[in-house]
């Protein structure tokens, strides 16, 4: 059966590594889809770390934008990150906000539409004010807008706040309810 669960939070409040041992409640074996692309050597020792934390029972995947074209079903799939993945479509496809926007819903569409489980992982980087930049800014509302795509259409969604998950949305999928 088809699950989204949407993790969201600031910098630093412990996203991804809720994400990571969610996941693997969830499954001895679940995939990481990494969406970053390598921009600096900082980024990249940063990367490399995330790799070694995780462990040889991961099945890892690094694809910058067209994640659906791998073949999940019956998987637990951990995205990190929605906020990455959303930048790699927003600056190839600058200055046209909206349609980068329209193109990582349709992707994200095509990914969700196989039966396996979701954890994707984003950020919330509109709740630390409006920048005076403007190419921020309409990232910053790309970002939001996937976010709340995402959200419409998660059965839970969770929000990090200091290392501590607070569940926002739970749809329940027991028949008994």
């Amino acid at each position: 059966m088809r699950r989204i669960i949407l993790i969201t939070g600031g910098a630093r409040s412990g996203k991804s590594t809720y994400a990571e041992k969610l996941a693997l409640e969830l499954s001895s074996t679940p995939i990481y889809m990494a969406t970053a692309r390598i921009w600096d050597e900082e980024f990249r020792l940063r990367v490399e770390r995330h790799k070694q934390r995780r462990g040889p029972e991961w099945t890892n995947i690094e694809e910058d934008k067209c994640l659906s074209r791998y073949e999940v079903s019956g998987r637990v799939v951990l995205v990190d990150c929605v906020t990455l993945w959303c930048t790699n479509y927003y600056f190839d496809l600058q200055p046209h906000a909206d349609r980068a926007l329209e193109e990582v819903k349709r992707e994200f569409d095509r990914l969700t539409g196989q039966d396996a489980t979701f954890l994707f992982v984003t950020n919330e980087i509109g709740l630390g004010g409006t920048s005076e930049n403007e190419v921020q800014r309409r990232f910053t509302d790309m970002l939001g807008w996937m976010n709340q795509y995402i959200a419409a259409r998660a059965d839970k969604v969770i929000l990090m706040v200091a290392g501590i998950p607070v569940t926002i949305k739970n749809i329940s999928h027991d028949s008994n309810r």
